[in-house]
């Protein structure tokens, strides 16, 4: 299955393409407006939404918003996780801002969810939404290389070992997005094959 997917990070296409084994995701090629959702799924629809204008009714398109909640925070970073440390910051300047909000959180109070929210725009019409989450906590320091974004100082529930750690392999199985993939291509059901 053909989808195109409004997003400008070459990290989630391919980590979404791994997910959804089988489909040919193709980036957008356009410049995505600026993220004003207060919600994960209000920045995936507006995505989604964009795509459709640009690539026409007959194409599925795939709008997807995703960060990090963690609980000492109130939530925050969320959806400003890529912009955590300021626009155009680098993954290592998010990590490193949120471990300075953290410095002085306990083990037992660094809680944090990585989140997932994708809309998915069928041709001629319709729409399905679908979320995934992975709970776990913030570690003290990065540890791994095999990730982005905050997964260098995420462990997950059950897991001694940061994401980066865990590496790509356990992440197409069990992150966030691997989670909302599969209730996406659960949720297109029958519908799949005549797409």
């Amino acid at each position: 299955m053909r989808a195109v997917l409004a997003s400008a990070n070459p990290h989630k296409a391919r980590e979404l393409g791994d997910v959804l084994d089988g489909w040919e995701i193709e980036p957008l090629g356009a410049a995505l407006p600026e993220e004003t959702g207060s919600t994960f799924s209000e920045n995936a629809r507006a995505k989604a939404t964009f795509a459709r204008a640009v690539v026409g009714p007959d194409v599925l398109v795939l709008g997807e918003d995703s960060g990090l909640e963690v609980e000492a925070l109130n939530g925050a970073p969320g959806v400003r996780s890529a912009r955590y440390a300021g626009v155009g910051a680098s993954d290592a300047d998010n990590v490193a801002r949120l471990l300075a909000d953290l410095r002085n959180v306990p083990p037992e109070r660094r809680a944090a969810r990585f989140v997932a929210e994708i809309v998915c725009l069928l041709p001629g019409g319709g729409d399905v939404h679908v979320r995934g989450s992975l709970d776990g906590f913030i570690a003290f320091e990065p540890l791994g290389s095999d990730g982005f974004g905050y997964d260098p100082i995420f462990v997950p529930v059950g897991e001694q070992e940061t994401v980066a750690e865990l590496g790509a392999a356990w992440k197409r199985e069990h992150s966030h997005r691997a989670r909302a993939g599969s209730a996406l291509v659960d949720s297109l059901g029958a519908r799949a094959e005549s797409l």
